[in-house]
């Protein structure tokens, strides 16, 4: 039988989870902050707000109306079927696969002379695309 009622246990676990989470986190911005180079902290700090809204709302779409949730939202949250969790995997699988290409790609342009920072993120935005695209792609096909 599926719920989506936690109980007093649960709901203290999970919000135990997600303070100490959020601590490591501005911990570790914070450090960035004061001893890494530039704006690191800023980034990371803006970076991990993000990646936390986006769970949350996966989360919250996924207990509040499991019927509407897509295929990549049950996978992640780990709620789905063997089909979501296949879909996943193999996706994961193909960006594993390219992921070594892609960095050697971008070794070889920054030993070309391009900037570091432009490099990463663009090896950063092409492992999102291949694997955004092989999640669609097999998850269409099977």
């Amino acid at each position: 039988m599926w719920t989506t009622e936690l109980t007093a246990r649960q709901k203290a676990n999970v919000l135990l989870a997600v303070a100490a989470l959020l601590a490591a986190i501005l911990a570790t911005g914070l450090l960035l902050q004061e001893h890494g180079p530039g704006n690191m902290g800023t980034g990371f700090l803006q970076g991990a707000g993000v990646a936390l809204v986006a769970a949350a709302v996966t989360l919250w779409r996924v207990t509040r109306r499991p019927e509407r949730t897509t295929t990549f939202e049950r996978a992640f949250t780990q709620t789905g079927d063997e089909r979501d969790d296949s879909v996943l995997t193999r996706a994961l699988a193909v960006l594993g696969l390219t992921a070594p290409l892609l960095t050697t790609a971008a070794v070889v342009v920054i030993g070309l002379g391009a900037e570091t920072m432009m490099a990463l993120f663009f090896l950063l935005v092409g492992q999102i695309a291949v694997g955004a695209v092989a999640f669609a792609f097999i998850a269409r096909r099977s």
